[in-house]
């Protein structure tokens, strides 16, 4: 079931605005969403010296069990390439990670977690989880649990229909 306005008017641009419903909706998420990752940063900076994003690569790593490609990296942690590319040179630069060509297709690059990536991940693990049972977990009753991974599922699911940012064609540089 959808809150829309029932004739609500289109703004300036013709775009009908969120009903108040969605936009409470809205905010309430994005916000829950910036508190978890500044607390889950905390966490990561104090314990690891990691970012969050540093910390999804590693854990993306490990639980891949094998080397993932970087477009596989960027898909799955929806970072921009050139950003994942400075972040994994960061972490191949602190022994975390190694990269290396596809034997398959020389264009792509293999990136695997290194034993000290792995122990690394081993030792943050259960302070990134007390922060996100306290902060997320803890406010919920099972029955709320069981309907938000419901609903953040379907939601996940319906934003990843669309092509994966690794698909969209990069943008070019205008000569200036």
């Amino acid at each position: 079931m959808t809150d829309t306005h029932a004739g609500a008017d289109p703004d300036a641009d013709g775009v009908e605005p969120l009903a108040p419903r969605q936009l409470g909706a809205y905010f309430a998420l994005m916000e829950a969403v910036s508190l978890l990752q500044h607390g889950v940063e905390q966490q990561l900076r104090a314990e690891g010296d990691l970012s969050y994003v540093q910390f999804q690569l590693l854990a993306r790593l490990t639980d891949a069990g094998g080397p993932l490609t970087m477009t596989q990296l960027a898909d799955g942690v929806v970072y921009s390439r050139s950003g994942l590319t400075y972040q994994a040179g960061l972490l191949e630069k602190a022994g975390l990670i190694s990269r290396g060509t596809f034997p398959e297709d020389e264009r792509a690059i293999l990136v695997t977690i290194t034993d000290k990536g792995a122990a690394l991940v081993r030792r943050l693990l259960p302070g990134h989880v007390e922060v996100v049972r306290r902060l997320l977990f803890d406010a919920l009753a099972d029955d709320d649990l069981h309907h938000l991974g419901d609903i953040m599922s379907r939601v996940r699911d319906h934003m990843r229909a669309q092509p994966p940012r690794s698909a969209a064609p990069r943008k070019r540089r205008q000569a200036r």
